[in-house]
């Protein structure tokens, strides 16, 4: 059976505010539901007493903001509004404020030094997450930058993986490296694509990854491997370990950034397939549990549906404000 064809190419989109705010917002919309349904049905003009508050708190959680965020949460209300009689508006804007306090210091965009050429991303992450597609939208993003890119086919175990990849390559000009054969060596096909990055001038390498976590220590070594041997061609390589995570999986998405922290120094997120799930509530868990770097949110197959995060637009959009 053939390997599925891969989305559309990605469209160049206008960058305004406006326009990307609405479809984050849109794109968010089942996870908005899943959270202002209950807060709109636990406050109409309510006294914020303990019992109100015992239930915002496991409306939170269910939410996928998982306990701590909760909590801390809940915390900020009980110290400025305990007693206070409160509209369910009320309550969605002090939400948006309490959420985006969390969420503040993790919202870093990716820092670039092409002046390294390359600027090495490994990018790792379970397979089916968006890995690829992911590569194929900051390719083409950094190519209308002005920046020379190139990707790297290192997942090469999934023949589909490696043949999507080299369509995203001719869609957005990247040049691909690619495995000769399938099963091939990625540690080595990593090293021949940096040596050749530096040689040709590319500013920017993407380095898709093998994501199958039903053998943890193989996979884990694979990674390991794979570091050491770019080090040998840069030893400040790779420059940023780009996890790439699926909101549809909720709280598994914990386990994962756990499990590939232990693997690989991670050194930021993005979080896809926003517009596609209930879960979005997620990210506030990752940013309360791990501090990491959110760089990005996904919220379409366009290349302008994967953005730099932004903490105040993500919890006015999560709780359905303008």
């Amino acid at each position: 059976m053939p390997p599925a064809a891969p989305p559309p190419a990605p469209a160049e989109e206008p960058a305004a505010r406006g326009g990307w705010f609405s479809r984050l917002r849109a794109g968010l919309s089942r996870s908005t539901a899943k959270l202002t349904d209950s807060v709109t049905s636990l406050f109409k003009k309510r006294r914020l007493d303990e019992e109100a508050l015992e239930e915002l708190e496991e409306t939170l959680i269910s939410a996928d903001l998982g306990v701590a965020a909760s909590r801390r949460i809940v915390e900020g209300f009980r110290k400025t509004r305990f007693g206070k009689e409160v509209t369910d508006e009320e309550v969605k804007a002090a939400l948006a404020e309490e959420i985006a306090a969390i969420l503040g210091p993790v919202a870093q965009p990716m820092p670039l030094d092409p002046a390294r050429a390359p600027h090495v991303v490994l990018v790792v992450g379970v397979n089916g997450t968006g890995k690829t597609t992911t590569i194929a939208k900051l390719g083409q993003q950094y190519g209308e930058q002005g920046l020379a890119c190139a990707f790297v086919a290192g997942d090469t175990f999934r023949a589909a993986a490696v043949e999507q990849l080299q369509i995203w390559g001719e869609r957005t000009g990247c040049r691909v490296h690619a495995p000769v054969k399938e099963g091939a060596d990625a540690a080595g096909l990593a090293f021949d694509a940096l040596k050749a990055a530096r040689e040709d001038g590319t500013q920017v390498l993407l380095v898709d990854t093998a994501g199958r976590l039903h053998n943890k220590s193989a996979l884990m070594e694979e990674l390991r491997k794979l570091v050491r041997v770019i080090r040998r061609v840069d030893e400040s390589a790779p420059h940023s370990v780009l996890l790439v995570l699926d909101a549809t999986t909720g709280q598994n998405a914990i386990q994962q950034a756990k499990v590939f922290g232990e693997m690989v120094s991670v050194t930021g997120l993005a979080v896809t397939k926003l517009d596609g799930s209930a879960k979005g509530g997620v990210v506030v868990a990752l940013a309360q549990e791990f501090g990491l770097p959110v760089h990005f949110v996904g919220v379409g197959e366009k290349a302008g549906d994967l953005r730099p995060f932004e903490a105040r637009d993500f919890a006015r959009g999560l709780v359905g404000l303008d």
